[in-house]
């Protein structure tokens, strides 16, 4: 059961990985694109397509027969019978190996069904994911043999929920300052004390929670809530994601025995960050498929709706959202199933790939709401619609699993640390300060880049027809490489302060591997259907890339030129003033 991802060919001197580089963003950031990391197209083999498509069905069989969102809302719970029906059917264990009673997905099937999730209810793909893609994911990668065959066939099974207890009352972005304390005793157990805050299923059945000891650095703890002095003090009342069960959870201590110690004590953080990149694929996948929900229900109403003697369709501004979240999508679509397909043929790190998948996700999906809200016009502002829950639900997805300026700072900073230890004097600049150690792992990327061959950056395992929309990609990449460097002689460590240019060199990064994702993804389809077959696709994927290409021009020209220091200081002044300050008239 289960099945992998047809691996590419490989070209170049390979590393002990099989790839020519282990980060394929990374290396954007030194002029270099490495194509066999994204060609061919990764894709499912037959076996697992048709097991997903059996569970897709199941899904949507069950939620039209018990999941009604707006009870959900009333009530605040997605519902046990839901949960239960779930189980039965496989969906809640869906990468567990099936020794411990789970579907054995790979990160693509996972995510492809966590799509699902998200095109039928927010909510009810927050509960999962908080379940499957974060809550026992560190038990399913770093637990023993025994924790494996404790906790794993119960959760598989839908018979208990997973938590995952990170955030802090007075530590969010900065996942590394860890107030919450565990020291271990004499008899080998943990003494457990602090307090977390915004739990999804903090007072069920397993929550893996992060603490810091003096003595060890980080530790992951597997608690169950009917552990003394773990209590879970009240619930909290959320704008959006109402069936959410958001808890507030204290530790008194609490003792927590050796063998539910997660890995090696010291490896917490590193624990953490392993499951918070995996976490964001499923983001990512799962605004895919909200996105395509936003598309059926706007679609509906643009041709049934008439205005002025037409369809609203027929109006070329409406045709403009319909287009934007259409293409849009399309590369949101590439890039994050070419990041999940990295993952499952072994590429050693996709930290930057994932955190991209985030934060482009997070935020179209926010901004495509909001344009299906537009064109649903006055009746998506009542209630009997489903836009105003829509809105409310998602406005929280930039914001978890990694805020998105602090992704973008990770992005960037990750990048630009790559290039300065290869740069010539640069090697000793200390950019990994907070946002990079928060927004993800650092592999030392430079040891692992020593047998790799280095290839001018060209893309040319394109289809031919495609070769145009590929060649821009050379001057992208080239520029990047050297406008970083320049801001790293220009500023040296202070770049680490510049967010302004950090976010402009992430959302360049971003979109160069958008379009190479969109461009592999319409070769395969291409090679498999021919050039006339494909000609929609094609024709989406040439308006997508050429959009994405202008927004890296006018990044890296908005490097030289911009007005950042101007804005700044209207900053300082609001500051100042303490308010708008500006009255035209003064009561």
């Amino acid at each position: 059961m289960g099945g992998t991802v047809a691996s590419a060919d490989r070209d170049g001197d390979p590393s002990e990985s099989g790839f020519s580089t282990p980060s394929f963003a990374k290396s954007l950031f030194l002029g270099e694109l490495h194509q066999d990391l994204v060609t061919p197209y990764p894709k499912l083999d037959r076996a697992e397509r048709q097991q997903v498509s059996h569970l897709v069905g199941e899904l949507r069989r069950i939620t039209d027969e018990l999941y009604d969102p707006a009870k959900v809302e009333e009530q605040r719970w997605v519902g046990d019978e839901v949960l239960t029906a779930l189980g039965d059917a496989g969906l809640m264990g869906l990468y567990v190996d099936p020794a411990y009673g789970g579907q054995g997905l790979s990160q693509t099937g996972y995510c492809r069904v966590s799509e699902e999730f998200g095109r039928i209810d927010a909510t009810l793909a927050v509960v999962m994911g908080v379940h499957q893609s974060i809550g026992f994911k560190g038990i399913h990668l770093f637990g023993s043999d025994e924790q494996k065959d404790r906790f794993l066939p119960d959760l598989a099974a839908g018979r208990k929920l997973a938590g995952f207890a990170l955030t802090e009352p007075t530590t969010g972005s900065d996942a590394y300052d860890l107030q919450t304390r565990a020291e271990r005793e004499s008899d080998g157990s943990w003494r457990l004390n602090g307090e977390k805050r915004w739990i999804g299923n903090g007072n069920r059945d397993v929550v893996v929670c992060f603490a810091r000891s003096e003595e060890h650095g980080h530790v992951a703890l597997i608690l169950t809530p009917d552990m003394e002095g773990f209590d879970s003090p009240f619930r909290y009342d959320s704008m959006g994601l109402r069936g959410n069960d958001l808890r507030h959870l204290t530790f008194r201590d609490v003792k927590v025995p050796e063998e539910n110690v997660l890995g090696e004590p010291g490896d917490g953080f590193t624990i953490a960050m392993n499951i918070l990149n995996n976490g964001r694929m499923s983001l990512g996948t799962g605004a895919v498929g909200a996105v395509k929900k936003l598309l059926d229900l706007a679609i509906g109403h643009v041709r049934e709706r008439e205005q002025f003697g037409q369809p609203l369709g027929e109006f070329e501004l409406v045709q403009e959202k319909i287009s934007w979240m259409t293409s849009y999508l399309y590369g949101l679509e590439a890039m994050s199933y070419l990041t999940t397909g990295m993952m499952d043929r072994g590429v050693e790190d996709v930290s930057l790939e994932s955190a991209m998948v985030k934060v482009v996700g997070t935020e179209f999906l926010w901004y495509a709401a909001n344009r299906a809200f537009q064109l649903a016009g006055g009746e998506a502002y009542m209630n009997d619609q489903p836009y105003a829950k829509i809105l409310r639900d998602i406005r929280i997805f930039p914001i978890f699993e990694g805020a998105n300026d602090v992704l973008r700072a990770f992005i960037a900073l990750s990048g630009l640390k790559v290039l300065g230890d290869e740069v010539e004097g640069m090697g000793d600049l200390d950019l990994l300060g907070a946002p990079v150690r928060s927004g993800g792992l650092v592999l030392d990327y430079v040891l692992a880049r020593v047998k790799r061959r280095v290839d001018p950056p060209r893309l040319t395992h394109v289809h031919p027809e495609l070769r145009s929309l590929a060649e821009p990609l050379s001057d992208q990449v080239s520029r990047l490489r050297h406008e970083s460097e320049a801001l790293l002689r220009r500023h040296g460590r202070e770049v680490r302060t510049k967010q302004l240019q950090q976010k402009r060199l992430s959302h360049v990064a971003m979109d160069i591997t958008a379009q190479a994702a969109t461009l592999s993804r319409v070769t395969a389809l291409m090679n498999a259907e021919g050039v006339e077959g494909t000609a929609t696709e094609r024709f989406i994927a040439e308006t997508f890339c050429g959009r994405a290409a202008g927004r890296v021009d006018q990044q890296l020209d908005r490097l030289e030129r911009n007005d950042d220091d101007a804005m700044l200081q209207i900053a300082r002044v609001a500051y100042r003033r303490g308010g708008s300050g500006f009255e035209l008239y003064d009561t």
